[in-house]
């Protein structure tokens, strides 16, 4: 079963730390990153760019708007993606906890992916994008 899991860091964190204490917690989670991998469980992931680098469409009036920044008032903004492979979601909740980023950088939102949307994207990709 696959899952995306959402990391989420406090705008500025990653800025206020040193180049080593970067270093260090990018370290960490390549070494957890690796581990998962090897249990075939990372299936992909990126990182973003800070949030104040974000459009935000919206459909208003009639036409899109497009918005600079992103959607979400908050403190913590998406930091990046994680695509995990796991049993069930109490084994993708398992495998998570373990996740450096979790201590280090803020929540993971896990999501399961919606199996039924992307097989129907796939079916159509395998048909040239003709319905």
């Amino acid at each position: 079963m696959r899952f995306i899991c959402l990391g989420y860091i406090e705008d500025g964190k990653w800025e206020s730390l040193t180049e080593a204490q970067q270093q260090a917690m990018m370290d960490e989670c390549f070494a957890y990153d690796d581990v998962l991998r090897s249990g075939g469980h990372f299936t992909g992931g990126e990182a973003l760019q800070p949030a104040s680098t974000a459009k935000t469409l919206r459909f208003e009036g009639g036409r899109v708007i497009a918005t600079d920044g992103p959607y979400a008032e908050t403190k913590e903004q998406l930091g990046g993606i994680l695509i995990l492979e796991a049993r069930d979601m109490a084994h993708a909740v398992e495998l998570m906890s373990k996740h450096p980023g979790v201590r280090l950088a803020g929540p993971f939102e896990i999501r399961p992916a919606d199996v039924q949307i992307n097989e129907l994207v796939a079916e159509r990709d395998r048909c040239g994008g003709e319905s």
